[in-house]
């Protein structure tokens, strides 16, 4: 009898106490309570959660995070206390590996240990469920835009008796690379459903009553994966600031609206082969004879796949505006990314034409089907904080100083400013 292994219950308690030495004292207490406080409206008489709707996520995906936490204890009563301190130790305090094995674990809702497209198509239903409940917009809209996001996986992995191919941890770690707003969903399903969860946010979209969503590149779907690529977690409101097809196509009037409204941008382009791409430019689009713009920069595509290539740090080469130079070596028009005439993606000053290279400023791909485009759509969007906009409401507008300072700024993108000393 001295040499019987351990019982899975002293297992099971030896993993709860290693465990709970990743939390303060404060941070238990406080998630017991909250244990009990659920446990209490269970079927469990007091013991334990028994429904997953305390995850706050709907769907498949839902009932395998239920599942998986619940497993502890062997998951026949619920989720306990002990039970969601081991899987929050694991999956929001562990080794990167120990997270990413969670996520795969998580994502495989068939639990056949082979991780399919069907798996993922159940996640990103589930995701959809969860954080766009309220859409309005079409369904076919939501099925476009998730097509594209499931275009960007990759599976590499011969699973034995399954005909098609299967994805590896390595896959699916590279999707979630491609895909932030999807690794931040996936990485905070532990924390309470009311504290603001990373992946959770949808910018508020503004546009004219006047223009038909149907002309309209971004959707909610995109802006949530695009929003994803951004380091704030703040609730966002997102403007429509320029449409070639409300404005048109002209170089001066996207100047004129994008210098009136805010520093940050995303610049949407469709080209005449339906490819849909464009880039996220953190500061403002001012005249310059070289590259600027910050580290916070990328570039994404949105179909037929979607994805979003953050800077690299192999050059400063982020953001390009460049406007009335005569001369070959600084190529009028807005870009990111790669060199002058090379650049990740460009657009001339005639909006007209564009080109894309492969680049290493973002490890970005060519976003066109040849490196030479033709836009038939652009649209540029306006990135505001809530709260920034409060205190942006506060100061007084309408000075004749402050007039001033708008009509010379814009003198300052088309070069004139100088000559109206």
């Amino acid at each position: 009898m001295g040499n019987s292994q351990p019982s899975a219950a002293s297992a099971s308690s030896s993993r709860f106490v290693g465990a709970s030495r990743a939390f303060s004292k404060q941070e238990l207490d406080d998630l017991r309570a909250l244990v009990a406080s659920l446990a209490a409206k269970s079927q469990t008489h007091g013991h334990a959660i028994s429904r997953p709707e305390y995850f706050g996520v709907r769907g498949a995906l839902g009932e395998r995070l239920f599942q998986l936490v619940a497993s502890e204890s062997g998951g026949d009563d619920g989720v306990t206390f002990e039970d969601l301190i081991v899987c929050k130790a694991i999956y929001e305090r562990g080794t990167r590996d120990d997270v990413d094995e969670f996520i795969y674990q998580l994502c495989d809702v068939t639990e056949d240990g082979v991780l399919t497209r069907s798996d993922l198509e159940s996640v990103l239903a589930s995701i959809h469920e969860t954080i766009f409940a309220e859409s309005k917009e079409s369904g076919d809209s939501e099925n476009r835009t998730f097509e594209a996001l499931l275009n960007s996986a990759v599976f590499s992995k011969d699973a034995e008796g399954v005909s098609e191919k299967s994805m590896s941890a390595s896959d699916i770690r590279s999707w979630c690379i491609l895909m932030p707003s999807l690794r931040k969903f996936l990485g905070s399903l532990l924390m309470p459903a009311d504290s603001g969860r990373p992946g959770f946010q949808v910018p508020l979209l503004h546009f004219p009553e006047s223009i038909s969503t149907d002309l309209l590149l971004l959707n909610k779907e995109y802006a949530w994966h695009i929003g994803g690529g951004f380091s704030q977690q703040e609730e966002q409101e997102w403007k429509l600031l320029y449409h070639s097809s409300l404005h048109g196509q002209s170089f001066n009037t996207f100047l004129g609206n994008v210098t009136n409204g805010d520093a940050q941008t995303v610049l949407i382009i469709k080209d005449t082969e339906g490819n849909v791409f464009g880039g996220y430019a953190s500061q403002p689009w001012q005249r310059h004879s070289d590259f600027y713009g910050d580290m916070k920069t990328f570039l994404f595509k949105l179909c037929p796949q979607a994805s979003i290539f953050r800077p690299t740090g192999a050059n400063k080469n982020l953001q390009w505006c460049a406007v009335n130079f005569s001369s070959d070596n600084i190529p009028n028009g807005i870009g990111f990314g790669g060199q002058p005439h090379h650049f990740g993606l460009f657009l001339s000053a005639n909006f007209d034409q564009g080109h894309s290279f492969t680049c290493t400023t973002f490890t970005s791909p060519q976003l066109s089907n040849t490196s030479r485009f033709r836009p038939e759509v652009i649209e540029c969007w306006g990135i505001q904080m809530r709260g920034a906009q409060d205190e942006k409401l506060g100061l007084v507008k309408g000075t004749v100083l402050e007039r001033f300072k708008e009509d010379r700024n814009m003198l300052k993108m088309v070069g004139l400013a100088n000559a109206s000393d």
